[in-house]
């Protein structure tokens, strides 16, 4: 049976970041990525829908290890992806990885000190080959993203309906929908962007929407970034960069947590420049609440509402009632009338990528733990997740978690532990692991593990706060060893 040191479970941004980390800090380490896909890319290679871009400026959701080069701030989805497989190209992290291989168990042997991880391996002709493996650590960069399947409601009447109904996570690379009719379901991120997409070619795109979302226009370029890229060494660029975006996008932040009011003021002000009709900006782009309570969408060069002004595409605020042959029956009577419907509804959550661990055969009530210092987990031993920031870059706290798991792996070599667990000093407070409002996260939120009320079992949404403290605590405090003495390899 093979035996890995570590194994980090996703070959997506977070898996190569953890690769590159695991070989530059902790070089003594054998390591292997499995990923469930044919290929590198995770979120990036799934979603192929039209207009898929980052919504994080790419110098904060970049490695801080890979300059972005790129020219656009906010990044093409093909972009993007060509980024990351270049990154796990250059620094030979692909020849780490093994595709086709999902991970279907995972127990912990409090006797061996050790992981056994159950894969199925699809080979080229789709058979499937179920084989184990061992581990000391296990890290799951597999994110909390359903990828087999997005989240669609039942929509009555949908089965009368006699148009093309589309999800976005499952995009058909033969959807021909020039000159028809667009109904866009959903005002969140990936509406925001398919819209304006969709109406380049298509005859006329609507986007309907339960109730209004915050919508930002942003520059797809950053000018302070193109005159230091200009003047300065691109790595010494790259980090002033960073630098700014980071504070600029935790300020903001801070601004809508504190002053919510005034908030609600600046974003409505920013739309009614672009949208110059005050009336749609009270109707369909003033949401109920606050900025930063969900997330605020990044409208592209306020591409979205270029659309919009241009007639190729309008909102509708309205409750969707039934689905008829010729469209969607709403509310208010109105019959949209549409040859194509897209789902954009949401996505669904899987804690761990689907991964149930077990503790001695034994599965692990995921809802009854604490995560400690966004990452470890309290009942499983030896076991990291990565999770990302839900109001800034994922990479920015992907890339503090993998240097945290880094200098645990260090920290167990140099007292001679063979296995650590966080284990809370006191009674905690529960805290949501995410703490957004939104639809997506609130219907299965219940599924994960809980945050706390205090450090180092808060998971804060502030990079510059983390960055601070995350890599600099004390891990003896609230990290529980052993010593105990592992079976040999194979045994």
């Amino acid at each position: 049976m093979e035996h890995f040191d570590v194994v980090v479970v996703g070959a997506g941004l977070s898996g190569i970041g953890a690769g590159y980390r695991l070989q530059t800090e902790c070089p003594e380490r054998s390591y292997v990525i499995l990923e469930a896909r044919a290929a590198i890319g995770g979120t990036w290679d799934l979603f192929r829908y039209p207009g898929v871009r980052s919504d994080s400026d790419m110098f904060t959701l970049g490695y801080p290890f890979q300059p972005w080069r790129g020219a656009d701030s906010l990044a093409d989805g093909a972009v993007v992806l060509d980024y990351v497989r270049e990154t796990a190209r250059r620094y030979r992290i692909e020849e780490k990885i093994r595709f086709r291989t999902k991970v279907v168990g995972a127990d912990w042997s409090s006797e061996q000190a050790r992981w056994t991880v159950a894969v199925e391996q699809t080979g080229d002709d789709g058979s499937v080959e179920r084989r184990t493996l061992t581990c000391d650590f296990l890290y799951s960069c597999a994110g909390y993203y359903n990828y087999d399947s997005g989240y669609t409601p039942d929509f009555p009447g949908v089965e009368d309906y006699q148009g093309t109904v589309v999800h976005p996570q499952l995009w058909p690379e033969d959807l021909d929908y020039a000159g028809k009719r667009v109904v866009v379901i959903g005002s969140g991120a990936t509406a925001v962007t398919l819209v304006p997409a969709l109406a380049a070619d298509a005859g006329h795109v609507t986007m309907l929407q339960r109730s209004p979302t915050w919508i930002s226009p942003l520059p797809g370029r950053d000018k302070v970034a193109d005159q230091l890229r200009a003047v300065l060494p691109s790595k010494v660029a790259h980090r002033i960069i960073r630098a700014k975006n980071i504070g600029l996008t935790v300020a903001v932040n801070q601004f809508c947590r504190r002053r919510p009011q005034a908030a609600r003021k600046l974003f409505t002000k920013l739309v009614s420049r672009v949208v110059k009709d005050d009336e749609m900006v009270r109707e369909h782009f003033t949401p109920s609440y606050n900025p930063w309570e969900q997330r605020v969408c990044a409208a592209r060069d306020a591409d979205f509402f270029r659309a919009i002004r241009s007639g190729k595409a309008d909102v509708v605020t309205d409750h969707i009632e039934a689905f008829v042959p010729e469209g969607i029956r709403l509310k208010s009577g109105r019959v949209l009338a549409a040859d194509v419907v897209v789902t954009a509804t949401g996505l669904r959550l899987l804690a761990f990528g689907g991964i149930a661990p077990s503790v001695d055969g034994v599965e692990v009530p995921l809802a009854e733990q604490f995560v400690w210092r966004g990452a470890m987990v309290t009942g499983i031993p030896n076991f990291a997740v990565c999770v990302g920031y839900t109001n800034a870059s994922w990479t920015l706290r992907g890339d503090l978690s993998s240097r945290l798991v880094c200098k645990i792996l260090n920290h167990m070599a140099a007292r001679g532990y063979s296995s650590v667990v966080p284990v809370p000093d006191g009674t905690l407070r529960e805290r949501p692991l995410l703490d957004l409002s939104s639809g997506y996260i609130q219907r299965s939120i219940q599924e994960f593990p809980r945050a706390g009320h205090r450090s180092p079992w808060r998971v804060r949404q502030n990079y510059i706060l983390d960055a601070a403290t995350t890599l600099r605590n004390d891990l003896d405090r609230t990290l529980r060893p052993t010593r105990r003495e592992k079976a040999g390899v194979g045994s």
